[in-house]
């Protein structure tokens, strides 16, 4: 998927408006951060050109951080489109065996691993509601329910500037 976006967001470097279409039920969140990554940067370094987020049917997961990348005033959702916030999953099994001494450092890594990964999702849920009226408490407390947002209530909540 990368690979492709790359492809495409090359054959669109001569336009001025770039409008990325997308509908998806979730997939890997540091692909999607990879990508966002691509879109701030041509928005950054290129301030002629426009970088647009267009949300059709599901964006879910990691759609919705993909979208986070962009533009509160660059972000638009179709009719019934729905967006989906939650947490970071974690399928971790932890086996803890050896030495006493090197138990310990077991478990810290594995905290490490988890307190990053928080820090990365906050990030993320920062970027998103920017410029928004939805507030960080309100998004760590419904996050971790899997938080549905209609498209309308998405532009009331300014989380994107409008609904095609």
């Amino acid at each position: 998927m990368y690979k492709d976006f790359r492809r495409q967001l090359t054959q669109a470097s001569e336009r001025e408006l770039v409008v990325i279409e997308l509908s998806t039920l979730g997939g890997d969140p540091e692909v999607a951060r990879m990508m966002g990554e691509d879109v701030r940067y041509h928005s950054e370094m290129e301030r002629d050109r426009r970088f647009v987020f267009l949300g059709k049917a599901a964006i879910y997961s990691a759609g919705t951080t993909f979208m986070s990348f962009f533009a509160r005033q660059n972000r638009y959702l179709t009719r019934g489109a729905r967006l989906m916030i939650h947490e970071r999953k974690l399928d971790k099994h932890l086996h803890i065996q050896g030495p006493l001494t090197t138990c310990g450092a077991v478990l810290k890594a594995t905290l490490n691993e988890i307190e990053a990964s928080i820090a990365i999702q906050n990030e993320g849920f920062e970027n998103l509601i920017r410029g928004s009226s939805v507030t960080m408490e309100e998004v760590l407390q419904r996050a971790p329910e899997n938080w549905y947002i209609e498209a309308e209530k998405a532009k009331a909540l300014g989380l994107i500037e409008a609904v095609m």
